[in-house]
């Protein structure tokens, strides 16, 4: 064996056997005896109850379409979506002499428009017969405005009146796509809404199609095509709403606007189909709000025997951190790790269609319940937690809290303090991340997921603790 890797050997083995020894003796094994550390370790008891989240910040890269019956309590959760258009900067239609496509008056007009809703995940029946209705919006959404999942645009007044108006009926596995086309690698599921029904613009001027409205006011100023912002003046956008049938939710990736027209090549004058497509996009404002029933969501909130995470909008965990015992008689020691793990409980609702279990969630102050998301934040693990669902273990674990701890405690001897000030909320979430892994964005998790949590006011299981490690210098 070569000397280095007999060396490695014997310390990863010196490594095993300080690791096996007693925290107790953990400092001296580090440190000289003129600067070592006292290491100490205590247990407490956390305290959890669910809440209602009633509704959440609503701002997602994907949209929700569907209505379907909750297995766990019941009800009927319904989500509809509100989205805007994105186009590239500068884009340019082709040359106006270049269209074939024109009405008996030699105007340009498209030959047909359609959106077409891609999603690659749903929940429920996909041969469910299910209906939608896409209505125009009579203006965009505003950039600096902060919309929740229970905003209705019905009430605020966002739909126009007398504007596009189509209803779909369809299912999630469309049968008027042949099998082998719906089986190929790059299909991608969609519900297709045509809008070649006459429109009516704001102004009484009447079209063939949506589309052809389109085209024509590109062709009257190109520069109201210049970008999203500006493009949002002649497509405010959609709101696309569940108007029929149970049984299926779509977790739509991506919404696209398509028009279709003819046009010749610049050598010739052979005739070529042109697509011009508009996508809702993370460039521009998506928001899915949801309808369920608050009663059915109460019930399960005073339940007393556990807690639940549950989303879209449905229930958080609230933690109570036992910080003044934490911190009584530690007022030189340093919190080295403080850790608690949330346990598990198996679903008893036997069903097909049950919900996922939320894969990540967050713990944050619950003073931070809605700034946090509000000011598109991220973790930062010292005021604000992800943990990820293991399997294994059937767990979520938080390592260590120890500078949320602090943090709350100088909080309260600072005077600042609220009746929450050492409680916390743990909240099912997404992420999102760049090319090298740094997490970038995280929303609130908008899916269908549940899951039972050992805790609550009487809890029948071991209760819930609170590692701490405190260390000192001697």
């Amino acid at each position: 064996m070569k000397i280095r890797t007999l060396l490695s050997t014997i310390c990863v083995a010196l490594c095993i056997i300080a690791c096996d020894e007693t925290t107790g003796t953990l400092g001296y094994g580090l440190t000289s005896k003129s600067d070592s550390l006292a290491i100490s370790s205590e247990t407490y008891y956390i305290t959890t109850r669910s809440i209602a989240a009633d509704s959440v910040f609503a701002r997602n890269t994907l949209s929700y379409l569907g209505t379907i019956l909750d297995p766990e309590t019941g009800e009927y959760i319904s989500a509809n979506f509100m989205t805007q258009f994105h186009t590239l900067e500068d884009y340019q239609f082709p040359k106006l002499d270049s269209i074939v496509s024109r009405d008996e008056n030699g105007m340009v007009q498209a030959d047909s428009c359609e959106i077409r809703l891609f999603f690659n995940k749903f929940y429920g029946d996909s041969l469910t017969a299910m209906k939608c209705t896409v209505t125009e919006l009579d203006r965009p959404m505003k950039e600096n405005e902060v919309y929740y999942s229970n905003f209705d645009p019905k009430a605020e007044g966002f739909l126009r009146k007398d504007g596009l108006k189509v209803s779909k009926t369809y299912t999630l596995t469309d049968m008027n796509v042949p099998i082998g086309t719906r089986d190929g690698s790059d299909y991608t599921k969609n519900i297709r809404i045509t809008l070649n029904e006459p429109y009516t613009d704001k102004n009484g001027v009447t079209y063939n199609n949506y589309g052809t409205y389109i085209m024509r006011k590109y062709y009257e100023d190109p520069t109201l095509f210049k970008n999203s912002i500006r493009l949002a003046n002649i497509i405010p956008g959609m709101y696309v709403e569940s108007t029929g049938g149970v049984g299926s939710m779509a977790y739509v990736m991506l919404p696209q606007l398509n028009l279709y027209f003819e046009y010749h090549g610049k050598s010739d004058t052979t005739s070529y189909v042109g697509t011009t497509s508009f996508s809702g996009t993370q460039e521009v404002l998506q928001k899915t709000n949801f309808v369920n029933e608050k009663e059915k969501i109460q019930e399960l909130v005073d339940k007393d025997d556990c807690t639940y995470l549950k989303t879209p909008a449905g229930i958080f965990t609230e933690v109570t951190i036992p910080v003044d015992e934490v911190c009584y008689g530690h007022d030189n020691d340093t919190i080295n790790t403080a850790q608690f793990i949330l346990q598990r409980i198996n679903n008893d609702v036997q069903s097909e269609y049950n919900y996922d279990i939320p894969s990540t969630v967050l713990l944050l102050p619950k003073d931070s319940l809605y700034s946090f998301f509000e000011n598109k934040s991220i973790p930062n693990y010292k005021t604000s937690y992800l943990a990820t669902y293991s399997s294994t273990n059937n767990t979520y674990i938080f390592n260590n809290i120890g500078s949320m701890i602090k943090a709350m405690q100088q909080a309260k001897l600072n005077g600042e303090t609220s009746e929450d000030w050492n409680k916390a909320v743990v909240i099912p979430v997404t992420t999102s991340t760049n090319s090298s892994s740094a997490i970038v964005k995280t929303v609130h998790n908008m899916a269908l997921t549940s899951t039972r949590l050992v805790g609550g006011p009487n809890n029948p299981h071991d209760p819930i603790k609170l590692y701490v490690i405190y260390s000192k210098y001697k």
